[in-house]
């Protein structure tokens, strides 16, 4: 019999007043993807970050390759060769490829670099596992399907034969995934392990040979793609049925409440992010807006809520009204209300309560004040009834918002901006890092506010959301409006081409 690369017995984490890893058993064999599922807060970062080094575990034992080891630090792992390709990736952007790679590694020639046994080394794994990418042109002009082949370069230069993959796939066309997918089987062929974390199921019954389900911290089961669907797995994931995909009545669309024309807008680095884009948004639609990260979908947002100046002959006109270069408040009084990207960052003050939270914007309204004094009765009243509304789940109103968990702070954002009836909703990332139940109760709030005529448009990075909810589809790439297209008529694939600026013209 095999021996196990990775096992993981009895491993046990406590936090004060959090069991985050309760007697957990985990293994990963030579040449198998072992996928780790479960919600956020199920316990999966913690389990692999005593992994990784970066925690001790209060209990347990881990056992690399059949003999017990202590793993004390992140160097540590990586001499014992384990990866951790992290969602977020760790390359420094003015280095080089090579650079990148070579930082951290000890070198032949003392203290100083060398490049060309790192280049030469980078294009034999490159060619090896298909992996195409220049050992010297600098990250930032590298797109990000080529920076994760990057990270995987540099797990694989450093031996690595085990290999975490954290959400490796939050930032790829439905293309590079499938090129991904590719590379990662090479790796499962010659003998290497992975263990695959991801929310999105179809990607996880694709890749996986085992899957191990967290919940509070838990295993609370063990099972294979062949043994499963993609419904049971969030059903062990959640602990109750959950429907994936959210049904989708017929709607009737009216006129047009947003128009926008022309609209240039410059991104942080003081490049154009957004150029010469138009779009319409009618009545009872949900449009989506695909893309990958970074092709001018926040500049593109935040333009709208007038967040954002814009340049040229731009237009933003709202239920008949030009708001482009004016204010928030200008936008909301149009009838626009906007769940934000960064919902700490834009959306929500960590430090206030539930109910403060929820008149953050409509404090100054006659409802909630009486001569510049808030009127604390009424503001308690609103907040609860929208706290039961919206199935948030808090130990009280007066709890700061930032105890709660990320899929409740997006309800309480969501409870907010629909509390004040807008004609157009703005919903940019609603369901990003949130538990698979509560993305599946704002779904259902979304499609509620299109049968109530509102039009919304979702901009999102993830392509089931997109597909499941959209009307309509608009592809942004560069800034620009590749194509829209009718939902019905949308592939997968289709979309995917487009998003990395493939035209089928």
């Amino acid at each position: 019999m095999t021996q196990p690369l990775l096992e993981m017995r009895g491993i046990t984490k406590r936090f004060p007043g959090v069991l985050a890893n309760d007697s957990i058993d985990f293994d990963v064999m030579p040449g198998e993807v072992h996928t780790l599922l479960g919600e956020n807060g199920a316990g999966k970062s913690t389990l692999m970050k005593v992994l990784f080094g970066l925690y001790q575990a209060d209990e347990g034992q881990l056992f690399l390759r059949g003999e017990p080891v202590q793993v004390t630090s992140p160097a540590d792992a990586i001499a014992k060769r384990i990866g951790m390709i992290h969602q977020h990736f760790m390359l420094v952007p003015t280095l080089t490829v090579a650079e990148n790679v070579a930082l951290g590694l000890k070198s032949s020639r003392g203290m100083l670099t060398d490049l060309v046994k790192v280049t030469a080394r980078i294009r034999e794994i490159s060619e090896t596992y298909g992996l195409s990418v220049d050992p010297d042109v600098e990250v930032w002009k590298l797109s990000v399907g080529e920076r994760q082949r990057v990270e995987i370069i540099k797990a694989l230069y450093r031996d690595a034969e085990l290999l975490v993959l954290d959400e490796p796939t939050a930032v790829l066309t439905p293309q590079e995934v499938d090129e991904l997918f590719v590379v990662l089987r090479q790796m499962t062929d010659a003998g290497r392990g992975l263990v695959f974390i991801s929310h999105k199921l179809h990607e996880v019954m694709a890749l996986s040979d085992r899957i191990t389900v967290l919940r509070n911290g838990k295993v609370t089961g063990f099972t294979t793609p062949a043994q499963s669907s993609r419904e049971q797995l969030a059903e062990m994931m959640v602990g109750r049925s959950v429907r994936l995909a959210p049904e989708k009545p017929a709607s009737e669309t009216g006129e047009p409440r947003l128009r926008v024309t022309n609209l240039n807008v410059r991104g942080d680095r003081g490049t154009l992010a957004v150029k010469n884009l138009s779009v319409d948004v009618f009545a009872g639609e949900i449009l989506g807006v695909a893309g990958v990260s970074g092709n001018g979908q926040r500049e593109f947002a935040e333009a709208i809520a007038g967040l954002r100046p814009v340049e040229g002959d731009s237009s933003i006109i709202l239920n008949g009204s030009e708001v482009s270069g004016t204010d928030p408040r200008t936008c909301r009084d149009a009838g626009l209300s906007y769940v934000p990207e960064e919902r700490m960052k834009d959306g929500a003050i960590g430090e206030f309560t539930v109910s403060e939270n929820i008149v953050l914007v409509d404090h100054g309204n006659e409802q909630f004040a009486q001569r510049g004094l808030l009127k604390f009765g009424p503001i308690r009243d609103h907040a609860r009834r929208l706290v039961k509304l919206f199935a948030v789940k808090t130990p009280s109103i007066e709890t700061k918002i930032s105890a709660l968990s990320g899929g409740n702070i997006q309800k309480v954002i969501l409870a907010r901006e629909l509390a004040s009836k807008p004609t157009v909703l703005l919903a940019a990332q609603p369901t990003r890092g949130v538990d698979i139940g509560a993305a599946e109760y704002i779904h259902s709030q979304l499609i509620e506010q299109r049968t109530a005529g509102i039009a919304t448009i979702l901009i999102s990075e993830d392509l089931d959301e997109v597909l499941g909810l959209a009307d309509r589809i608009a592809v942004m790439f560069e800034g620009q409006i590749m194509t829209i297209i009718d939902a019905e008529d949308a592939t997968r694939e289709g979309i995917g081409l487009l998003m990395a600026g493939v035209s089928d013209s």
